[in-house]
């Protein structure tokens, strides 16, 4: 066999595999039926159009049935009428990016409403909602709904209201009319934030879960809350009110507030503030009334106190640091201990720590470069293990109170070490004394 027979036989075995590979060229019998999805199958919503979803004498579109809905383009609203108006249980309304945006004429009407109240399940998502007379988006009749990705602006009134259960995700509110994002009770708002606006930057109702969040330079406060709710990892600056405000039972983690003209953090009663970060706002850095728990914090150049707290509360491991007042104010049936505080009184008058009442345990605090270290003012209270240094008055503490010894060794008091060991230089062996050095 020579070469070309070879290559010929060659040749003809790839054919033969390709078309093995390939299958019967014959069509099966019957007739032939299209392999493609319909356009239903494919995008399973319903576009927002005059056919689909055709208005009334209250809005441009009205959704009246349950289901998937998306925008094809921009709606301008118009007078009398809402840009869309949800009437029906189990929404989803996508925006696709789309703008509805309202215009002088449209007074007291919303972008997105709700027709009839009560309504569960409804999520709007992926768009931008602005310049409405009344609300960007209205869901505050609602439960268990959803605004996800929205960004509301210069509506006259909320930028954003959902009702009881909601979620808030990823949305932000810019220089609306009243509040920037509103909720009802047992709501979560997450990764948002609020700029802005006239009334405050972030309300949840009572049992709210606020976390990621940021408010900015709002009228009223930055962040605020109702009873028994939760703050996690937000920062609240530059608002009229005060930083974050929130109700009775609440819990306040790793935030941060700062130049808010009120106080930076304000709350209600029996509330725990852990972590946070309290600078240069024109009120008290941190403010928390009765029975409540400071711990880990940082209060540094405030206007008016630092730290204070109202009766039966307790500030642990705390840092407070050239506010204008006190830097830990207490009334009465406090435990202030283990905190550090100097250059209090900063361009004022002020105490590291001021307990104004009685039956405080003070312990274990360091008190320096203030106008008075620790000031009591009342009887019965119990002063121990505690140092100050270089206060103008290192110690005021009124008459009728329990105080461990207090031993001023401000004085060089010790050789110098360099080994293993070295005699105590304390002057007493009390476990309960106090230290001026």
């Amino acid at each position: 066999m020579n070469r070309t027979r070879i290559i010929t036989a060659a040749a003809l075995t790839l054919v033969a595999a390709g078309l093995l590979l390939a299958g019967p060229l014959d069509p099966p019998a019957g007739p032939v039926t299209s392999t493609y999805k319909t356009l239903t199958e494919v995008e399973p919503r319903i576009a927002i159009n005059a056919t689909n979803t055709p208005g009334d004498a209250n809005s441009l579109f009205k959704i009246t049935q349950r289901g998937s809905y998306y925008l094809t383009g921009n709606i301008t609203g118009v007078a009398g009428r809402h840009g869309i108006e949800i009437a029906a249980n189990g929404v989803t309304l996508d925006l696709m990016g789309f703008d509805l945006v309202g215009s002088a004429e449209v007074a007291a009407l919303d972008g997105v409403s709700l027709g009839v109240g009560n309504l569960a399940n409804i999520t709007i998502r992926n768009g931008s909602v602005r310049d409405w007379g009344d609300e960007g988006v209205d869901l505050e009749s609602s439960i268990n709904s959803a605004v996800i990705d929205v960004r509301a602006s210069g509506n006259a009134g909320n930028g954003i209201s959902t009702g009881r259960g909601s979620t808030t995700t990823g949305c932000s509110a810019y220089a609306n009319g009243g509040n920037g994002i509103y909720t009802s009770s047992g709501s979560t708002i997450s990764n948002c934030n609020a700029r802005s606006n006239t009334a405050n930057g972030i309300v949840g109702e009572s049992g709210s879960t606020i976390t990621g969040c940021s408010a900015y330079i709002n009228t009223g406060s930055g962040i605020s809350t109702g009873s028994d709710s939760t703050i996690t990892g937000c920062t609240a600056s530059f608002n009229t009110g005060s930083g974050i405000v929130a109700g009775e039972g609440s819990t306040i983690t790793g935030c941060t507030v700062s130049n808010n003209t009120d106080n930076g953090i304000s709350t209600s009663f029996g509330c725990t503030i852990s972590n946070c970060t309290a600078n240069n706002n024109t009120g008290n850095g941190i403010s928390a009334n009765n029975g409540s728990t400071i711990s880990n914090c940082t209060a540094r150049s405030n206007t008016l106190d630092g730290i204070s707290a109202g009766i039966g509360s307790t500030i642990s491991n705390c840092t407070a640091r050239l506010n204008t007042r006190d830097g830990i104010r207490v009334t009465s049936g406090c435990v202030v201990l283990a905190n550090t505080c100097t250059q209090n009184g900063n361009s004022g008058d002020g105490a590291g720590i001021h307990a104004t009442g009685s039956d405080n345990r003070i312990e274990g605090n360091n008190c320096t470069f203030a106008d008075r270290g620790i000031d009591v003012d009342f009887v019965s209270n119990i002063i121990i293990k505690n140092t100050c240094s270089d206060n103008t008055i290192n110690w005021v503490i009124a008459a009728n109170n329990v105080v461990g010894p207090i031993l001023d060794r401000r004085a060089p008091a010790s050789a110098a070490i360099n080994g293993f060991s070295a005699p105590s230089s304390l002057g007493t062996t009390d476990p309960n004394a106090n230290f001026s050095y």
